[in-house]
């Protein structure tokens, strides 16, 4: 007997696996939790082997939904492509897009890549700055949709992911011992700048800004040379930088959630199906 992948199961897999979380991919998906869940197991009786477990933490793939995954991406892909194609559906125009700048180096390739490879006729115009200034960029209309930071908080499934805020120094460097501790900080108004004073103001440690910049390659580059520290997310340090363990003394530092928005209440086709891919890509990166 013949095996068949139904289109609409492995799109709903898929959704599942990249969100972690069965209510964040109900949302995604427009249908309730229950329904997703049937649908899991009649992929499972199709393929006759289980594909997910349910974890304190949310849903964890089996060795056979690892396996399933992979190619249930190349089919989808393989999928949208085709009908895009032959249906003349595929989509072309401009998005002006935000992402802050530590992010860029993670997130970009992978958001820009995906969705370009299904619609190689949209332009997407990139501005990298921090959340403050993506904020006022989308209230002023000038982006149409920005990736942004937000503080931590208890609803997390909000969040399309949390990343962890962490001391960065240069590898070799002692900065972390100056008295005062010297600091490369972005604008005064973005959450690394105010996670980094508030805690150490709490510890009572003497520090100072020797260097504030709205430019990530300035603050890193400062840091390179050794001279200060900075505050970064976990995910957007650089390869040649060190995260400074808890030894050396600093102060714990707060989480972020990464969320993101739109600047217009009434989406256009084109926009839509932008946010619906970032949402489905970028907890995966």
């Amino acid at each position: 007997m013949s095996v068949r992948l139904d289109i609409e199961l492995l799109r709903n897999f898929v959704a599942i696996a990249d969100a972690s979380v069965m209510s964040r991919a109900a949302r995604q998906v427009g249908r309730t939790q229950a329904a997703l869940s049937q649908q899991i197991k009649k992929l499972e009786q199709i393929v006759q082997q289980p594909l997910m477990i349910r974890t304190g933490r949310g849903i964890a793939l089996t060795l056979h939904g690892e396996r399933l995954l992979a190619h249930a991406h190349k089919i989808l892909r393989a999928h949208d492509e085709a009908v895009a194609e032959l249906t003349g559906a595929s989509l072309s125009g401009r998005i002006r897009f935000g992402c802050p700048d530590d992010y860029a180096r993670i997130f970009l390739p992978g958001v820009l890549q995906s969705f370009a490879s299904l619609h190689p006729q949209v332009f997407i115009e990139v501005v990298c700055a921090p959340t403050p200034r993506l904020f006022e960029r989308l209230k002023d209309k000038t982006l149409d949709i920005a990736i942004l930071s937000q503080p931590d908080r208890s609803d997390r499934d909000a969040f399309l992911r949390r990343e962890p805020f962490v001391w960065v120094g240069s590898k070799g460097s002692n900065a972390f011992n100056l008295d005062p501790l010297q600091l490369a900080l972005s604008d005064p108004d973005a959450l690394d700048h105010l996670a980094a004073r508030t805690s150490l103001e709490r510890a009572g440690r003497r520090y100072r800004i020797a260097y504030a910049s709205g430019s990530v390659a300035g603050l890193t580059a400062v840091v390179r040379s050794g001279q200060a520290i900075t505050v970064m997310t976990q995910t957007g340090v650089p390869p040649d930088l060190q995260v400074l363990p808890a030894s050396v003394g600093l102060p714990p530092l707060p989480s972020v959630g990464i969320t993101l928005q739109t600047a217009r209440r009434l989406s256009s086709r084109l926009l839509e199906r932008f946010e619906a891919h970032v949402r489905a890509v970028l907890p995966t990166l």
